[in-house]
């Protein structure tokens, strides 16, 4: 009997279109992006870059770290980003563009390198044990934000609450936010501020925004609410700084930085119901906006006026 259509394997092995590059990088702190690229596409996510260490002695492990945006490691074509940090000299770091075997010439992702700052970390004085909060044996179980911070690790706090300490001088390294009452995961989005007027690709709810591990402090944050949640909350945020500045509250979608890009230190999110002022005895967090609703002012009665005749 002749084989039926259904019953032919289906194929296992795809071709792609695979190039690959390598680049010499001086000492120094640099940002590769995969700029958005209208060949991109959603279900595949190619064409797709890796940024990675070359095979043989050229890759030198000890000179160069690199940390992705996202977990998986992979630059996607809507505009994520790796940052890439080489030693004491210089290093060569190995960028793979995968495409599809159909894709057209001239397609390829554009891919950009900013150089955000020299090798060594920030010139910050160790901080004294006393500055630091302590961490609490168990964490709550439900939390809103989670920060990486440097000497402490991942540390978590509700919206409404200072999440790092003032004054502490440990920076923040990235942040993820994830509202578990009144806005969703999917209603917020962020960024990280890098360097002057350069800020990472916009994070999803629920996503690392940032580093572990890699010593790189953020210089800021930029924070939105989408949909209805924009329409029925008012969002706003501040910070501190290593420098000892502050900055804030200021209000969604602007940037929250210092003007000597110190790097962050604590931030505070708030976020209340609309028409709420933001510095009264009737700011909630998103658990109490839920939960509990905010105290009215007591209106004074008004005299009713008579009702006319028929």
């Amino acid at each position: 009997m002749s084989e039926t259509t259904a019953e032919r394997p289906q194929k296992l092995v795809n071709e792609l279109r695979v190039s690959a590059h390598l680049m010499t990088l001086d000492p120094g702190l640099f940002c590769i992006v995969c700029n958005p690229s209208k060949a991109a596409n959603v279900a595949t996510g190619l064409p797709g870059v890796r940024v990675s260490l070359p095979p043989g002695v050229a890759s030198n492990p000890a000179a160069v770290s690199i940390s992705s945006f996202r977990d998986d490691g992979w630059l996607t074509p809507f505009g994520d980003a790796a940052l890439v940090r080489v030693g004491a000299v210089r290093a060569q770091v190995l960028i793979t563009v995968y495409q599809a075997m159909e894709a057209a010439e001239g397609t390829a992702p554009n891919i950009q390198v900013l150089r955000l700052g020299d090798a060594a970390a920030p010139d910050v004085a160790a901080p004294a044990a006393a500055a630091v909060a302590p961490v609490a044996a168990e964490a709550p179980r439900y939390m809103d934000i989670v920060a990486h911070i440097q000497g402490r690790g991942d540390v978590g706090g509700m919206i409404g609450e200072r999440l790092g300490v003032t004054g502490s001088r440990q920076w923040i390294e990235g942040f993820a936010v994830a509202p578990t009452k009144g806005v969703g995961v999917s209603d917020i989005e962020y960024q990280a501020v890098l360097g002057q007027d350069w800020l990472s690709p916009w994070v999803d709810g629920g996503q690392f925004c940032g580093s572990r591990g890699m010593a790189l402090p953020l210089l800021g944050l930029r924070l939105r609410l989408r949909g209805e949640a924009a329409e029925n909350f008012d969002c706003t945020y501040e910070a501190s700084f290593v420098d000892g500045t502050a900055v804030g509250p200021v209000k969604a979608g602007e940037a929250c930085q210092s003007e000597s890009l110190a790097a962050l230190e604590s931030l505070l999110i708030t976020i209340v119901p609309h028409g709420e002022a933001a510095g009264s005895a009737q700011v909630l967090s998103m658990a109490d906006a839920v939960g509990k609703p905010a105290a009215k002012p007591v209106a004074k009665p008004v005299a009713k006026k008579p009702a006319k005749a028929k």
